[in-house]
């Protein structure tokens, strides 16, 4: 629709004036709600090329758009503003080319596309996944969603923290306390089990401390000679150096991290294209260091430790490598970017962490490019803000985080209370309502995290997340079903669902308004893809949710008498829905069609 009317703006530009100009160089909005029309022409570019005042420009144009197209019925000029009433014909033309379109909104994946990692969830192996990443994994996994619909092939991609003391804290306590406990012995999930026993560490060397302390040694040296920790720095010296019995408990614990972690994104809806494991990259990182310290990219002090000069580039110097020769972080991401750029030919690497995180990223990105990355310098890190839960909402198993296993199981049981109470489940069977809870239990919970712009904290509150009246995947998701319901019946009482034979009326104000919402939908997935940001599909969606709720109770549909109107009513309902199910999933969000 607005690319057809900057056509025939352009038209009309060469017609009146001379002159031929880019559909890039005209500006067409949505009318402002106190004028008339349907989009405005925004005249005050083109005064250089009419030579006239902006009303009599205005005028000319919106006088030959009438006179030789077909595609407004009237017009008016408020200073240099033309707004554009569109006509029928339009309307129902722009209608049946969403109608035809399947995919509406969405681009193909070509073969020669760039192609996107993205790199998001990032859990260590001595605890279970927590409200934190909640936040982190739907973004990376709706941002993925949202750069493939873009036409991008991606990549997803998880670094997984698998080494280091902390892994080795919830070793020791598991020997020490476990007795050979097991998740299958225990009935406890794998990633809960372990870190129980990360809990547990904390809990013996707390208390080691004290003991210390009171036999008259300062807190300091406490803290360092507390038996508990001696274990876990030997056990990490073990693992560095391959001891075959450290590394066989090693391998069996972080495997019930991983078999926990698998049940948990799958509920999530989410995957990932490849795993790196930190025990793999961080080898190749100080192997690619020293090879940037033989070509002079970096330098070494007299400890023996690495570091990066990065004064030049208005910062300060980073350490690469311990003067023992062990590796920090940075060393470990220069070695998992050289493993994926092995693996994939990277035309953009994104990475979605916290904005805690800003200065690592902003060093990193001037390391690989130094070591020769052709993506460093353009590395994008997807900084988002942190989440927390009001007080008091909810008990975590840890007691200072939050699972995210107990937030899901929270989020299904406050949609079941809440539905049963509203009776949206009524005269379902058990086996639906249990999908639907589902449903609307995950959906709140992602709609809720996503709908905030990402560079934003938030605190989220489980129970307005479930609104059937608000800003909510509920209100959008029961609009879904309530528009599925629609279709059913209209397909019962034998009406038609097409377009085809309409061409004898004139949408009212509120079915042009959807029609329009709807045509902007690949332009919004366009602009969240190149924005980074799922909360403008969040709010798309929101906002044609509204719309549709206010067609519904001023308009009848299955009531309406003329078969044209009728049918016209049912295609837009049925797009409506399309746009609905399509912009959901680009959030990771079903929607169910009873309700």
């Amino acid at each position: 629709m607005e690319q057809k009317l900057l056509e025939a703006v352009a038209n009309a530009v060469s017609a009146l004036y001379g002159v031929e100009v880019e559909k890039s160089q005209l500006s067409v909005q949505k009318t402002k709600k106190e004028f008339a029309g349907d989009m405005t022409l925004v005249v005050f570019p083109l005064l250089k090329i009419s030579r006239k005042k902006p009303e009599q420009t205005a005028n000319e144009i919106g006088d030959w758009l009438q006179a030789n197209t077909t595609l407004i019925k009237e017009f008016n000029v408020v200073n240099g503003f033309l707004n554009i009433c569109l006509s029928g014909d339009t309307m129902l033309a722009t209608l049946q080319s969403i109608d035809n379109t399947e995919d509406f909104g969405i681009q193909a994946v070509k073969e020669d596309a760039p192609l996107v990692m993205v790199e998001f969830a990032s859990p260590n192996t001595n605890k279970p996944l927590h409200l934190g990443h909640t936040r982190n994994i739907f973004l990376g996994n709706s941002l993925s969603k949202i750069l493939a619909a873009n036409g991008y092939r991606v990549v997803k991609t998880n670094i997984v923290n698998d080494r280091g003391i902390h892994i080795c804290k919830s070793m020791v306590a598991w020997q020490l306390f476990g007795n050979g406990v097991t998740p299958e012995s225990s009935g406890i999930k794998g990633d809960h089990l372990v870190g129980d026993y990360y809990v547990a560490f904390d809990k013996e060397y707390r208390r080691q401390i004290k003991e210390l302390v009171a036999k008259d040694e300062t807190e300091e040296y406490a803290k360092e000679h507390a038996p508990i920790m001696q274990q876990a720095r030997d056990m990490l010296r073990l693992w560095e150096a391959g001891d075959e019995a450290v590394r066989s408990l090693w391998a069996t614990m972080n495997g019930w991290v991983y078999a926990g972690f698998d049940e948990t994104y799958k509920r999530m809806g989410v995957s990932f294209d490849k795993i790196y494991y930190e025990s793999d990259t961080y080898l190749v990182g100080k192997q690619k260091v020293e090879e940037g310290l033989s070509k002079n990219l970096f330098y070494k002090r007299e400890d023996g430790s690495v570091w990066a000069d990065l004064t030049k580039d208005g910062l300060d110097e980073k350490l690469l490598l311990r003067a023992d020769g062990t590796s920090v972080y940075m060393t470990q991401d220069i070695g998992t970017a050289t493993l994926r750029f092995s693996d994939y030919k990277i035309d953009k690497m994104i990475y979605v962490v916290g904005n805690e995180q800003n200065y690592h990223f902003q060093v990193l990105s001037i390391l690989l490019d130094r070591l020769g990355f052709e993506w460093g310098k353009s590395l994008v890190h997807f900084s988002y803000g942190m989440v927390e839960l009001p007080d008091g909402k909810m008990k975590s198993r840890e007691g200072t985080v939050v699972d995210a296993d107990d937030l899901m199981d929270e989020m299904v049981s406050t949609a079941r209370e809440i539905s049963a109470e509203l009776g949206k489940t009524d005269g379902l069977t058990a086996a639906e309502i249990d999908d639907i809870c589902e449903m609307v239990g995950m959906g709140a919970l992602k709609y809720f995290l996503l709908k905030v712009d990402p560079r934003k904290n938030m605190t989220f509150n489980p129970e307005e997340s479930i609104d059937f009246n608000g800003n909510t995947a509920s209100f959008i998701q029961y609009t879904f079903a309530r528009i599925s319901s629609i279709l059913r019946k209209a397909e019962e009482n034998g009406y038609s669902i097409s377009l085809n034979g309409v061409g004898n009326i004139e949408p009212n104000d509120i079915e042009t308004e959807i029609t329009q919402h709807l045509a902007s939908f690949p332009a919004v997935v366009k602009q969240a893809g190149t924005e980074y940001s799922p909360s403008l599909i969040a709010n798309y969606s929101y906002e044609l949710v509204k719309l549709y709720n206010r067609f519904y109770h001023d308009c009848s549909i299955l009531r309406e008498e003329n078969p044209e109107i009728r049918a016209f009513r049912l295609v837009l309902s049925k797009n409506v829905a399309k746009v609905i199910k399509t912009a959901m999933s680009l959030l990771g969000i079903d929607v169910p069609e009873k309700m």
